[in-house]
């Protein structure tokens, strides 16, 4: 079953690859939340993050550096696991090395996706739970 949206987690730092993954998923026909693209001039970003992760039923989170320094990726992540539609359906993506336990203990326990070590890999990996194959569209 494909997701209602997906919430797309990521550092500014990450944004060109974040572009990247939304892209992707946008030719696959998922629909993405994506604050870059999601946020307009004058709304309060805060309250529109708040509102998607209530409206989303998917939690991608990329994983680097950045975003294990990140408040608010931290936020975001400690929201979807708090929460039970979100249960098997957080997807983190490693984007390189990182220490990604300091966003959460409880990540080891999730399957990792290395984009780093191949991007096509970890969006065919991504895309199998909703029954979509990947087709490398977005260069």
């Amino acid at each position: 079953m494909l997701p209602k949206e997906v919430f797309l987690s990521h550092a500014t730092e990450d944004r060109a690859t974040a572009d990247r993954i939304a892209a992707s998923l946008r030719a696959h026909g998922i629909a993405v939340w994506y604050a870059p693209h999601a946020i307009l001039a004058a709304q309060q970003w805060h309250d529109e993050i708040g509102a998607a992760l209530r409206r989303c039923d998917w939690f991608v989170l990329l994983l680097s550096p950045a975003s294990v320094a990140s408040m608010w990726v931290k936020r975001e992540l400690c929201y979807a696991l708090e929460q039970q539609r979100y249960w098997n359906r957080i997807s983190p993506l490693l984007l390189g090395p990182c220490d990604f336990g300091e966003l959460s203990w409880t990540l080891s326990s999730i399957q990792m996706l290395d984009f780093a070590a191949s991007a096509d890999a970890a969006l065919t990996t991504l895309l199998r739970p909703w029954g979509i194959l990947f087709q490398n569209q977005i260069s």
